[in-house]
């Protein structure tokens, strides 16, 4: 297992190389350094003296890729992809083009978005695992009938429904909740309440309806029959048989939303004034600070990677037959 640990830490170097590479190309095909610096100097009517300042001043005076001035590997090191990108790989971040420390601002930032991202990935997938046995156990019926049909009115509603319909209902009419806003102290749970239930609800319809699709492919296999056979009731058999061998495609899902726990949701905190990690990236893209954009394209990744080495080694305890090697 060391072993293609090991492997899977240099294939995910190389793939953190890749991804900088093409976040830097697209981002700089959309903009250029001096584009970058009229928006930060506030206005068209720059002089072309304080662009070169600002250039000279955020590191952005150098060639992007390839510096045919300098001899040697200096051609390669002396440009701005690599001392913007390359350090992070080290754990140094730099500082945002409006001055801000990067590192200090995730810092703050991630705990919010934690405490949103965390209740509602472990209530959703409680209650989406819930609902779907529930379906699979009354399978053929009107029941599951209905819950298929609500689960895709609910998948084909848009997220942003979900918000401002909670926020006009339960904050604007009932006044039971602020609507928007953020305290990191006791009475953080105020703020956080409507925007992790928004957060369950909207994932209900395509989380059950997916759960149940697992799970009625795996109860028609030859092991469920054997366990009829001896004599197990269907509860027995689903919450013993089908929910543990159901664990592996449940474990894959779930690797994409690990980078969320810890990036925040774009949508949620912009909606409700959340400051987290979600938030700053938007904010980062509409002020394109690049510096901003790297940091949370680089974290993303690298979190999405190890989010993917750790679902390889649960696999070996959800299922024993599955060997790393």
């Amino acid at each position: 297992m060391i072993s293609y640990l090991i492997r899977r830490v240099l294939y995910g170097l190389l793939v953190l190389v890749g991804v900088n590479l093409i976040t830097f190309l697209l981002f700089f095909q959309v903009n250029s350094p001096d584009d970058m610096a009229r928006l930060a100097l506030g206005g068209k009517r720059v002089t072309q003296e304080a662009i070169e300042q600002w250039k000279q001043e955020k590191g952005y005076n150098l060639p992007l890729l390839y510096n045919s001035k300098q001899p040697d590997t200096s051609a390669l090191t002396e440009t701005i992809f690599f001392q913007k990108s390359i350090p992070m790989f080290v754990g140094d971040f730099g500082r945002a083009d409006d001055g801000r420390d990067i590192q200090y601002e995730i810092k703050n930032r991630a705990l919010p978005s934690l405490a949103l991202a965390v209740p509602v990935f472990i209530l959703g997938l409680l209650l989406n695992i819930t609902f779907s046995l529930i379906l699979t156990f009354f399978r053929g019926t009107y029941l599951d009938l209905t819950g298929v049909v609500l689960c895709v009115l609910a998948m084909s509603i848009s997220g942003l429904f979900y918000i401002i319909g909670g926020q006009f209902l339960f904050s604007k009419t009932l006044n039971l909740v602020p609507i928007s806003g953020f305290d990191p102290g006791v009475e953080a749970w105020r703020f956080l309440l409507l925007p992790v239930v928004v957060g369950v609800v909207a994932g209900i319809g395509g989380g059950t309806r997916w759960y149940r699709t697992i799970f009625l492919e795996e109860i028609n296999k030859d092991y469920v029959r054997t366990a009829r056979s001896k004599g197990l009731s269907e509860t027995q058999v689903l919450s013993r048989h089908v929910l543990r061998n159901g664990l592996i495609p449940i474990l894959t899902g779930s690797v994409a939303v690990i980078p969320m726990l810890f990036m925040g949701s774009l949508i949620s905190e912009s909606f409700f004034g959340i400051p987290g990690l979600g938030s700053y990236t938007i904010e980062a893209i509409q002020s394109q600070d690049f510096g901003v954009v790297r940091a949370m394209v680089f974290l993303g990744s690298a979190l999405y990677l190890v989010g993917l080495i750790l679902t390889d080694v649960a696999y070996t305890f959800a299922d024993p037959r599955v060997r790393l090697s």
